[in-house]
């Protein structure tokens, strides 16, 4: 096990950038309900929009983070974090850890004889004949269909003083959104139809993380993104077959992993696209020889 940076900082200095992005987007939410009755809607509209991506980059870059490699050394500060971030995206960041490492376990896994996958977010588990899903469905349904019970049943049983803090992290973020409702019920009915897209593009995200990946052979796990500014803002999540290939590493050294494994990765055949995972629809996917 890594020594702690220092009583604060668990693996790197670096990770105040993201503990400071974590708190800015939660400032950036409460003030989305503030401003509400002051801007007009052709502000107001854009702001909105920025507010569902910037759940997705949340997801994919602080909490993605946050869940590989905890940012402090103090447990109760972690504790502490993970209600910030589950408050700011709006679901309980201690239970979504356990979905994502259900998802590292099975890794974007094809159905097995039952018709179900180890990974719970597998883009095959409903598609046909070996094919991952439709991306537009998977985008816009996953939200509607995904079930956590299993998991949290299985944490119940393994670790109930997690699931009582899945019980806190779900209780305050309930109260916090009834609290801002009491302020202002108008400006968070607004807001909950971009949460929703929020979340839907997270699943846009994650599609093209796997989409071209081979789930049957390790460092082709996932699907990398290179593009300087995407890794820029997102935390190096572009670096995706790394990450699964090398689930806790620390996210400021797959950049330099990647440089050691290139030539494996081309001799694998690892697929690469060259814009940001959540823009991979705008790419043609198919083979030069298809």
């Amino acid at each position: 096990m890594a020594r702690p940076v220092n009583r604060l900082l668990a693996h790197s200095l670096w990770d105040l950038i993201p503990v400071a992005l974590g708190l800015a987007h939660f400032a950036f939410v409460l003030w989305l309900v503030a401003a509400f009755h002051d801007l007009s809607w052709w502000t107001y509209v854009p702001l909105a929009l920025g507010y569902a991506i910037s759940l997705s980059w949340s997801i994919n870059s602080i909490s993605h983070n946050q869940i590989h490699n905890a940012y402090f050394t103090p447990a109760w500060l972690n504790r502490a974090f993970d209600l910030l971030l589950s408050v700011t995206i709006g679901f309980s960041q201690t239970l979504y850890r356990d979905i994502h490492n259900r998802h590292h376990r099975g890794n974007s896994d094809l159905p097995g004889p039952d018709g179900k996958t180890i990974d719970p977010l597998s883009i095959y588990l409903r598609g046909k004949n070996g094919q991952p899903e439709n991306p537009w469905a998977y985008t816009f349904l996953s939200f509607f269909r995904d079930d956590p019970k299993p998991i949290y049943n299985e944490m119940r049983r393994k670790r109930p003083k997690d699931v009582r803090w899945v019980q806190v992290e779900i209780y305050v973020t309930v109260a916090f959104y009834l609290l801002l409702a009491v302020y202002d019920w108008q400006a968070v009915l607004v807001l909950l139809p971009f949460w929703y897209l929020g979340q839907a593009l997270s699943s846009l995200n994650g599609y093209y993380e796997h989409f071209g990946g081979n789930p049957d052979l390790p460092i082709a796990w996932g699907v990398s993104a290179y593009s300087p500014l995407y890794n820029l803002l997102w935390m190096n999540n572009g670096y995706h077959a790394e990450h699964h290939y090398r689930p806790k590493m620390h996210w400021t050294q797959v950049k330099a992993y990647h440089r050691q494994i290139a030539r494996q990765q081309q001799e694998a055949g690892v697929k690469d696209i060259p814009l940001a995972h959540g823009l991979g629809f705008l790419l043609n996917h198919q083979k030069p020889d298809a």
